[in-house]
């Protein structure tokens, strides 16, 4: 969340920021309440030095042998006074807490100003699209044609938005998670994790999920224990780490990657993407996350960005690289990169990973800190995440763009050692 002390100090200048983003901060209502705790807490200290001193002048009048009664009874009503002060205090304190969690990052001086996905600007592109002689399908047919990929067996057990993977897809799939995370374990040096898939709610609320984003996550409610939460990503689980932690310096940068399944309820998607594996229910990723110290925050999402282009780039499938603009970033980002995979069938580029800097916003939720060396004191990290890649959304691409006339599917060179040599599917 935002510094409290940067509302007080720069409130409109917050608002005017924000307002980039589409977002409307109630500034009218956040004075109120600052001035009500103002109040509030200038009388409860005023009242608090009153009672120090009529309890000191109690001692006092005990030993001129005066009636203590009176004094001992103004007394009993400061206490109550002071008690009632503090009841008010906190509930002003619990509704600016919560305002503070609802408000997205400010966007860094570099972002491009826009309302909507219009806005975003193209950094670069890679690759160009292959020019099929065929008619082309989509992987929906294409997994299909064998019994591969299966959308009705998996609405039998689970409902819409799930798919069930068989033979040479399902182990493509596989190819594609070992791959993604062996390249970032071994030459972009990443430790790899293996991590819970579920997680308490303060996990969620340190990198930003809760409360704004409760309506998409998939709940387990527990009776007499704490509610758990299925992650909608490792984001989560990797950030979460250094939660009330105070890291080395000299520990940093920390870089995290983790395959796990992700779990969306995806709720007010409704219509969206309903054909096929771009918006599932349940998807597997690869994700990178990152510790970092602040001053080397912007050098590191580069190199985060170009860790998830190396992946597309050794599949050889075009994509191209946006710079999203400010009304379209992610709630908890400063910055963001996202790339776009070439898919023939519907002739367009589909985001594929998503690459943000999330400056201390998170790190203050979770209270993540490191040391600084210079002067000892402890500080808020920064930490930065992002897909590397999104796997279901990889095999899609690579059914896609590797698709032959007679519906067979080339293993991409890179994953061919993956495939136990395997070059065709089907």
């Amino acid at each position: 969340m935002l510094d409290s002390k940067l509302l007080r100090s720069n409130l409109q200048d917050v608002a005017d920021r924000l307002a980039s983003r589409g977002f409307a901060l109630d500034v009218a209502r956040i004075e109120a309440l600052e001035e009500q705790r103002k109040t509030v807490q200038t009388r409860t200290e005023a009242l608090q030095a009153e009672r120090n001193a009529r309890s000191k002048s109690i001692g006092q009048a005990k030993q001129r042998g005066e009636d203590i009664a009176p004094l001992m009874a103004d007394v009993e009503r400061m206490a109550g006074e002071l008690s009632a002060g503090k009841v008010e205090l906190d509930a002003i304190q619990t509704e600016l807490d919560s305002i503070l969690l609802g408000i997205p990052n400010l966007p860094h001086e570099s972002v491009p100003v826009g309302e909507d996905e219009d806005g975003n600007v193209e950094v670069r592109r890679w690759g160009t699209p292959t020019a099929f002689d065929f008619p082309v399908q989509d992987h929906v047919a294409l997994g299909e044609k064998f019994g591969w990929l299966d959308f009705e067996t998996a609405a039998k057990l689970s409902g819409a938005r799930f798919a069930l993977l068989r033979g040479p897809i399902a182990r493509l799939h596989r190819a594609l998670a070992q791959f993604m995370i062996n390249l970032h374990v071994t030459e972009h040096g990443y430790e790899e994790a293996y991590t819970p898939y579920l997680v308490q709610a303060p996990a969620l609320q340190g990198t930003g999920q809760l409360p704004k984003f409760e309506e998409d996550l998939f709940k387990i409610a527990r009776e007499g224990e704490a509610d758990l939460y299925l992650i909608p990503t490792a984001e989560v689980s990797l950030t979460n780490i250094v939660a009330g932690e105070i890291v080395d310096s000299k520990q940093l940068p920390i870089k995290f990657v983790a395959h796990t399944p992700c779990f969306r309820s995806e709720a007010g998607a409704s219509g969206r993407d309903t054909r096929g594996m771009i918006r599932q229910h349940q998807f597997d990723k690869v994700e990178m996350v990152q510790i970092v110290e602040p001053s080397k925050s912007m050098e590191a999402l580069e190199g985060l960005t170009a860790n998830a282009e190396k992946v597309l780039q050794l599949l050889e499938l075009p994509y191209r690289t946006l710079a999203l603009c400010t009304g379209d970033m992610g709630f908890s980002a400063v910055k963001t990169y996202d790339l776009e995979v070439w898919i023939p069938s519907q002739e367009k580029y589909r985001e594929i990973s998503s690459c943000s800097n999330c400056g201390d916003f998170q790190a203050r939720r979770m209270q993540a800190r490191f040391r600084n060396p210079e002067t000892g004191k402890p500080e808020l990290v920064h930490t930065l995440n992002g897909s590397g890649l999104a796997v279901g959304r990889t095999l899609v691409a690579v059914l896609e763009n590797y698709q032959q006339a007679d519906g067979s599917i080339r293993v991409p060179d890179v994953l061919k050692p993956y495939m136990g040599g395997l070059e065709v599917i089907g």
